[in-house]
């Protein structure tokens, strides 16, 4: 790939300069566009637990200042001489989907997903596209509303209550766990049937426990998926298409973009922030 030295090009951005959980209009150059590169004009930006993270250098690898943001939408200004299947004009979106090749499974399986937030609700729509049952588990009563009604989850379980989750043991075939906080395996594992699949796609900043006995009694596997390649996230658009899936969000400003980090932080979001870079009044 050709690497171009030359930074010519001047962006905006909001950037996080310190571990304040904060970011400020911050100015700065990328390099030409080389022979391999798109450029692509932002017009919105989704916000992730993963932009928490970094900004907090919760994961201490964090190099300020930060420009976050990787879930993004806008139009191509300028292609590379070596690249095809782009123009200027088109209308392109660039981002991590980890619900892609996650929930292939045969119609009327089991599926549980752990959390109902920007991940969780997308991995039901999924779900229910791909013929499965789909089981909500979340630490909060108020979410089975939502979960039922608006999503129309064919179960919900309260991981707080032991009952409940004692009733659900072993029934699953497939867990998708979306959770962002520190939490015990364990439990989740026990939902699972003999064989049953357990996935990880968020990223706590503290080490998740897990037990053994769940998974060699029950012959369970755990893995993890950040994200998938072209193919996949192609088929993965290509059934968002065909069903009609979309992202539940609040379009904010970029006035409000650390009142919305806050808010992100206290889950207080129906499901997923995304900024409207390009709307009227921007400061980008």
């Amino acid at each position: 790939m050709e690497v171009t030295p030359k930074h010519t090009q001047a962006v905006s951005g909001w950037a996080a300069m310190e571990p304040s959980g904060e970011v400020v209009p911050f100015a700065f150059k990328r390099r030409e566009n080389g022979v391999d590169d798109v450029t692509i004009k932002v017009h919105y930006c989704g916000m992730c637990h993963t932009d928490l993270h970094f900004i907090n250098n919760d994961w201490g690898i964090t190099m300020y200042p930060l420009v976050p943001g990787h879930e993004i939408t806008g139009v191509v200004t300028r292609v590379g001489a070596n690249v095809s299947g782009f123009r200027p004009g088109d209308r392109v979106g660039v981002g991590p989907m980890k619900q892609h090749g996650m929930l292939l499974g045969e119609p009327g399986r089991r599926l549980g997903v752990v959390g109902l937030g920007g991940l969780g609700h997308v991995a039901v729509k999924f779900g229910k596209a791909f013929g499965l049952k789909v089981t909500v588990i979340s630490t909060s009563p108020a979410k089975e509303r939502e979960a039922r009604e608006s999503l129309k989850a064919d179960d919900f379980v309260l991981s707080t209550d032991e009952r409940q989750m004692h009733a659900m043991a072993r029934s699953l075939d497939y867990v998708i766990d979306t959770v962002s906080a520190q939490h015990s395996l364990g439990p989740i594992l026990e939902l699972l049937k003999v064989n049953g699949k357990l996935v990880l796609v968020a990223a706590p900043d503290k080490p998740v426990e897990l037990p053994s006995f769940p998974l060699i009694f029950g012959k369970r596997t755990v893995s993890g998926s950040m994200t998938g390649g072209m193919k996949e996230t192609q088929e993965m658009m290509d059934l968002c298409g065909e069903h009609g899936i979309t992202a539940d969000i609040e379009l904010v400003s970029t006035d409000g973009i650390n009142d919305a980090l806050a808010r992100l932080a206290r889950n207080d979001v129906r499901y997923r922030f995304v900024v409207d870079v390009a709307g009227t009044g921007s400061r980008l």
